[in-house]
């Protein structure tokens, strides 16, 4: 089995005169990226950088920012990926992860506050090195290849640590573990939409799709609609969250948007309820796929329109059917899985990782399910409080301990409820102390600055006491049917 990244660096070679993406105007030839990936090889070698060094990257999207990830792993560094949006407290809690080195698009106030005494160096800066004359990756199977991250919502987001061995297996990064499923969902990669962060795990599955099938990656105008980006650069295969399905949708209902080249749309982050799959299905036609999994572990489930086509109602009420390579297990109602791609653990993280994987290295999912009798996992609720925002998780915990620490509140409650735009929503109750009328501004600002935006909730009420359960615990169902 090659190393990672041999398969993509193949990939670039194998075509070299196709491009690789469409940036900014322009086609950007794959022989133009690997000449790229080899200048900021030698620029990063030429910096100390190499086996096991943490590189941090916080960039934009843009074809450097891929060929800079690549050079690293041909390292055989640690690529610490840093989602956009964070607050300076979980951005210098990252930097905490041994880091040797920061890249970034341009050097800013903030980020250099954060960096320290951490050496920062910017895109331009490494594109002006000599490029090394070969290639060859120098990781070892055993080395951490990346430290994706969880989003934060806890406090400060956990790094998942996953093995160069694991990358060389996944599902998605080596043609040669493809099956036919997935060999077909990868061919409707010919015009990746590419939006959304480098940082994300799943949207580099989805650039690996489109880079190893030949095709090529559109990153579009950020202040163009994402639908209208569909028509005008005649997509072929898109990956969205449930929220964005549902514009789609309307667009093509309201406007006639023309969406026929699609030829791969895969739904990802939070549930799709079987009427609306079906919409999507007859909408868009026999494209739709939808995935389950998690950061911690990647691809569980993958639903098909061959799934969809033949079996509908069943279909449409699961998430699919494990992929070969994951084992899986229910355990008084909860979903356990092992694969040969899932993490490593959490980085630096010993008491949290022997939580989620145990001694046998099944990875709780913490998500309750059943499968039916044609083998469709069915997801049927949640052995723990979480909302699912534009597919990112958000725990319930940490956001009503922020609340309950401003001096205005007593308690705090926090519940999710669906919502056509973003998927779930999260909904605050809050008690204030005696005496004191908490202002609703405040308290979003406070929540902002210690959890990020993302995790401000969209109400709050405020109560002169919370409804009790039976147990004795507050009652949630009861406070979600106040939001009524």
């Amino acid at each position: 089995m090659d190393p990672y990244p041999q398969p993509l660096l193949d990939a670039l070679t194998r075509w070299p005169d196709r491009p690789a993406f469409e940036y900014e105007g322009r086609e950007v030839a794959r022989a133009e990226v690997y000449d790229t990936v080899r200048t900021f090889a030698a620029a990063l070698r030429a910096r100390g950088l190499g086996r096991c060094d943490g590189v941090a990257i916080l960039t934009g999207v843009s074809p450097d920012a891929f060929a800079v990830q690549l050079a690293a792993h041909v390292l055989g560094c640690r690529v610490v990926a840093v989602r956009p949006g964070w607050t300076p407290r979980q951005l210098a809690h990252m930097l905490a992860t041994d880091v040797a080195a920061v890249v970034v698009d341009t050097a800013t106030p903030e980020v250099e506050e954060a960096a320290g005494a951490i050496p920062l160096h910017t895109l331009e800066d490494l594109r002006t090195h000599a490029p090394a004359s070969t290639l060859e990756t120098a990781s070892r199977p055993d080395d951490i290849g990346w430290l994706f991250f969880t989003s934060g919502s806890t406090g400060n987001p956990k790094g998942c640590a996953y093995s160069y061995r694991a990358l060389a297996a996944h599902w998605a990064y080596n043609p040669a573990n493809w099956t036919p499923p997935v060999a077909r969902l990868a061919a409707g990669y010919e015009r990746l939409l590419l939006m959304g962060t480098l940082s994300s795990q799943v949207v580099m599955d989805y650039l690996t799709f489109c880079l190893a099938t030949g095709g090529t990656a559109v990153i579009p105008d950020r202040t163009a609609p994402f639908e209208d980006a569909i028509e005008r650069h005649r997509i072929t295969g898109i990956l969205c969250t449930v929220p964005r399905l549902y514009g789609l949708l309307d667009r093509v209902e309201r406007d006639g948007l023309d969406v026929s080249t699609l030829k791969a749309v895969m739904v990802s982050g939070s549930p799709i309820t079987p009427q609306r799959l079906h919409d999507a299905t007859e909408r868009l036609g026999p494209v739709v796929h939808q995935a389950y999994g998690q950061t911690e572990v990647c691809l569980v489930t993958l639903l098909t329109p061959d799934d969809l086509g033949a079996w509908p109602s069943p279909a449409a009420a699961s998430v699919g059917r494990p992929h070969p390579l994951v084992e899986t297990e229910v355990r008084a109602g909860e979903l356990y899985v092992r694969s040969p791609y899932q993490m490593d653990g959490y980085w630096n993280d010993p008491e949290q990782t022997a939580d989620a994987l145990g001694q046998d290295g099944w990875m709780r999912t913490r998500d309750l399910a059943d499968f039916d009798e044609l083998g469709f996992l069915r997801l049927i609720g949640r052995a723990r409080d979480i909302v699912i925002v534009n597919a990112i998780i958000h725990y319930a915990g940490a956001i009503e301990q922020t609340l309950a620490s401003h001096p205005d509140v007593d308690q705090a409650y926090v519940v999710g409820a669906p919502d056509e735009s973003t998927g779930e929503a999260i909904h605050a109750f809050v008690v204030p102390n005696a005496g004191r009328t908490p202002d609703l501004a405040n308290l979003a600002k406070h929540v902002g600055e210690e959890l990020g935006d993302a995790s401000v909730p969209h109400t709050f009420t405020i109560l002169d006491d919370v409804p009790v359960a039976p147990s004795g615990k507050p009652d949630k169902r009861a406070l979600l049917g106040l939001l009524t």
